[in-house]
């Protein structure tokens, strides 16, 4: 009996191949694009990420310091990054562009107190720390605290006081902490000293020691800011009222939430290869045929806390090698001497470090 090819087929007696060969092979393309369409618009978006809270407590703070400070984006970006790190800066430039300035206007960006000093070859070390005066109605010594229990303390041309004058900063700097008379006083954090010294006049002055010169996490240059930005610094300086813009400066937060983003630039993660690279230019330094003093550890510990600060300016939560190499010259310029036959040619320290930098190889990211 043959069957007729024509003949509709039953779905429940015929077989699955059967019913699979009347199904079309492909579906029309307007369809195919329809139900693609349909699809992707189905499927949700990923969200974006959200900035951290150091994110946006950092983008903040520099937003409200470039209000003010114009012309000065990398000496913005290298305070900060001291700032973030826990160190103190050494600030180098000539007299008139604005280093005051920016201590104060750092300051007022978490609600902090700063203080400044101006070195002078007169100048004791009591004067810094504080001392003990004995006052005549009470019968009893009563302390005078110094300039020295603030947020950020400014010393001004610290070259130009004598050299116990100088270390009375160390302990200061080191271990956040004076003592007067045997009785040793905490400073509150965060603390940070921006130690400024004349380029220009070395008559009458003290140069730093190389231990003293260790504690500075970094040494800034601070250059004249370009026409458009020194334009725009003599009209505001020419107004009726020159301080009202600085102090217009909003206060974003206090100085716990500074403290707690130091602790979480801290936490920013390291890989071995980038603590490996940074240990490299540190011994690279002491290698050099041009350099008679080389980095120390502290250069290299110093290196890897400036790239976490980087790390955590740019928005990210790891360092990479590129931000250990956007370290290198603040971080070892102030560490490094020249050869005296270097020096005498003209060459200055940051060419020779750009040239060991290159020397080195990076790890891959």
């Amino acid at each position: 009996m043959t069957s007729d090819p024509h003949a509709p087929i039953d779905p429940e007696a015929a077989p699955a191949d059967s019913l699979i060969s009347q199904v079309p092979a492909e579906i029309p393309m307007p369809e195919a694009a329809e139900l693609a369409a349909q699809e992707t618009a189905e499927l949700p978006s990923p969200p974006a990420p959200s900035p951290s809270p150091l994110s946006r407590l950092i983008a903040q703070m520099r937003d409200e310091i470039r209000r003010v400070i114009l012309g000065q984006e990398d000496v913005i970006e290298q305070v900060l990054a001291a700032f973030l790190a826990g160190g103190h800066v050494l600030l180098e430039g000539k007299p008139g562009l604005g280093k005051t300035h920016l201590v104060t206007t750092l300051a007022r960006t978490f609600g902090g107190v700063s203080a400044r000093i101006q070195f002078t070859p007169d100048l004791m070390p009591s004067d810094v720390t504080g001392f003990r005066m004995f006052d005549m109605k009470s019968q009893t010594f009563q302390l005078r605290r110094g300039p020295v229990f603030t947020h950020l303390l400014l010393a001004d041309e610290i070259n130009r006081a004598p050299a116990k004058t100088q270390s009375a900063l160390l302990e200061v700097m080191q271990e956040r902490q004076v003592t007067i008379d045997g009785e040793t006083l905490l400073l509150e954090p965060p603390f940070m000293t921006l130690a400024t010294q004349n380029p220009v006049e070395h008559e009458g002055t003290y140069p730093l020691p190389e231990a003293q010169l260790d504690r500075f996490i970094m040494k800034v240059l601070i250059d004249y800011p370009n026409r458009e930005a020194e334009c725009e610094i003599v009209a505001r300086a020419a107004a009726e009222n020159p301080g009202g813009f600085a102090g217009s400066v909003r206060t974003v937060c206090g100085p716990a939430e500074i403290v707690a983003g130091q602790q979480a630039t801290a936490e920013v993660q390291v890989v071995p290869e980038v603590v490996a690279y940074a240990v490299a230019l540190a011994q690279a330094t002491r290698e050099a045929r041009s350099i008679a003093l080389g980095a120390g550890t502290r250069g290299a510990i110093s290196l890897v806390r400036i790239g976490k600060a980087f790390a955590a300016l740019d928005g990210r939560d790891f360092v990479i090698p590129d931000d250990i190499k956007r370290a290198a010259l603040p971080v070892l310029r102030h560490r490094v001497q020249l050869t005296p036959e270097v020096a005498i040619s003209g060459q200055d320290v940051d060419a020779v470090l750009r040239a060991i930098v290159d020397t080195v190889p990076a790890p891959r990211q």
